[in-house]
């Protein structure tokens, strides 16, 4: 199970004596599976269920950036989501001053890894995890809650499915710390999948923002690379605030015509040529 990208450096594998020692009664912890934008992940073992989990543990600077009380309320609004293609969240909280969050371990690797590995995918799988994750969305935005980090690293597959992983979790950060975000690193959204309404900075996202960074990795699956690669996040914005991506057809032959404008109108600039919502694409 491959839920984030590797750690720029070498990480512990396992939190600190003292979360541990706080957790002891609930979680057991048997490992570090990796270090996300967010959080470094755990394998655990949920002592009460007997059952083994993702257990993350937020990063310091943007705990301590955020505030516990705020960060947690979001979390409890986002727990409520019930959705095929949502991976769940099964439990929230502080322990030894660090924020956590709970969920299923998931058998399978990332989109991101599978990428890794193959470059893209066939077209009918490809389409059906859009699909799949389009639905998901469409679920979650008509309860207005909107993902704003729809990645590869956040699209788990298993069992021939698409689920999104950390839903939520980026709205919390983002709406916990409106105002508050100063440190480096620490922006919400990943430069390659975001729209250009994030990129620049707007904090009022709806949907459509979502299906700008589904647009993006749909393209990724078809195309081998995302539609605006760059080097930088500067060079990736330059690009996405300047240029229309290239045609599907450039990069691979028997792209179906409805497929690339599907792709063609999500990656629009403008959130009103996009389609509405998810179940419109």
């Amino acid at each position: 199970m491959n839920e984030t990208g590797p750690s720029a450096s070498p990480e512990p594998a396992s939190p600190s004596d003292a979360f541990g020692a706080a957790l002891a009664d609930r979680y057991r912890v048997e490992g570090r599976l990796g270090e996300g934008g967010m959080a470094t992940v755990y394998r655990a073992l949920d002592l009460k269920h007997g059952r083994t989990v993702a257990l993350k543990v937020l990063r310091p600077e943007l705990a301590a950036a955020l505030g516990s009380e705020r960060f947690l309320q979001e979390i409890r609004i986002t727990a409520a989501l019930n959705h095929p293609h949502i991976l769940p969240l099964y439990d929230s909280g502080v322990a030894a001053g660090q924020l956590f969050y709970v969920m299923p371990l998931v058998e399978g690797e990332s989109l991101r890894t599978r990428l890794e590995r193959d470059r893209r995918l066939p077209v009918e799988e490809a389409v059906r995890y859009a699909v799949e994750v389009a639905d998901a969305l469409d679920y979650a935005h008509r309860r207005g809650i909107v993902h704003r980090d729809i990645k590869p690293q956040n699209i788990l597959l298993t069992a021939g499915h698409a689920v999104i992983a950390d839903f939520g979790i980026a709205r919390a950060v983002s709406t916990a710390g409106t105002g508050r975000l100063t440190e480096p690193g620490l922006a919400v959204g990943t430069p390659a999948y975001m729209s250009p309404e994030q990129a620049a900075g707007e904090t009022a996202l709806d949907g459509r923002s979502d299906l700008f960074s589904l647009g993006t990795v749909l393209y990724e699956m078809l195309a081998g690379e995302p539609p605006f690669p760059g080097a930088t996040p500067q060079a990736v914005f330059a690009r996405l605030f300047t240029e229309t991506p290239a045609p599907l057809s450039r990069h691979r032959r028997g792209i179906p015509d409805s497929v690339e404008r599907a792709v063609q109108r999500a990656l629009a600039r403008d959130p009103a040529e996009r389609f509405a919502s998810g179940r419109d694409l």
